[in-house]
């Protein structure tokens, strides 16, 4: 399950990463719902909301050692079903963002509601399940 979680994310984010590339102009927003959602080719050379600008080894590193972490913690039988998810999810989107920088040196971003930086697949996967992680740690006695 935790193979097909993860494969499913990846193949998501960088499927619709290549209609981005395919069919979209760098910053050239393309209204898909008026005043709510743009389709906006990005190409994001930092983290999260664009801070630390042109730092891609060090974003390389962190995935790496990210990953590494969520794979080691994966491994722990006696994580609840709702905490391997939430890794898995996390998984993916940090392997689909890593792809596009070792491949490129940027991210691929396209989703732009306008009112928040823009986003891709990989991101909104990553904040759904922490989301998720972060309930289930906190509420959940079990969960770790």
């Amino acid at each position: 399950m935790i193979s097909i979680i993860v494969l499913s994310v990846i193949l998501l984010d960088q499927i619709t990463k290549f209609l981005a590339l395919r069919f979209l102009q760098l910053n050239t927003p393309v209204p898909l719902i008026k005043n709510f959602l743009n389709l906006t080719l990005v190409h994001n050379r930092g983290a999260a909301f664009g801070f630390f600008q042109n730092q891609l080894y060090l974003f390389v590193l962190i995935s790496f050692f990210t990953i590494g972490l969520i794979l080691i913690n994966l491994k722990n039988k006696t994580n609840s079903i709702i905490l391997k998810i939430s890794l898995s999810l996390i998984l993916g989107g940090a392997a689909g963002n890593l792809i596009d920088r070792l491949r490129f040196g940027f991210v691929i971003d396209f989703l732009d509601l306008r009112v928040w930086p823009v986003f891709n697949i990989a991101d909104s996967v990553i904040t759904i399940a922490a989301l998720i992680l972060s309930w289930e740690l906190l509420f959940n006695k079990n969960a770790a």
